[in-house]
């Protein structure tokens, strides 16, 4: 099954700041082979349910093993069986949307 996720990996007890375990998370889903994008407080991912939760594993992981002792996820996430949908697709269809006069 395919899912499209919102995500967003906070460890704790490491700091203020916090963009070296996000991009620790980026290398995971690139070597992942995942469609991601990277937005200002998480990150889109599309791709296989099981190929998606492998890697949101993989991320608690290597931020643990860089010394977070806690780490806090929040996961919005969904899924479709009446087609296939991409992310942008779903961002194509607002700006269509945008453009268009009435809007429909």
């Amino acid at each position: 099954m395919k899912v499209m996720i919102d995500l967003c990996v906070v460890p704790l007890g490491v700091g203020v700041s916090v963009s070296a375990y996000v991009a620790a998370c980026q290398k995971i889903l690139d070597a992942a082979g995942l469609k991601h994008q990277l937005h200002a407080y998480g990150t889109n991912v599309e791709g296989d349910w099981d190929a998606v939760m492998g890697a949101v594993k993989r991320c608690h992981e290597e931020i643990h093993r860089l010394g977070a002792p806690r780490i806090t996820t929040t996961i919005k996430l969904g899924t479709r069986v009446d087609r296939e949908q991409t992310m942008a697709d779903k961002i194509h269809s607002v700006q269509q949307k945008l453009t268009t006069p009435d809007g429909a």
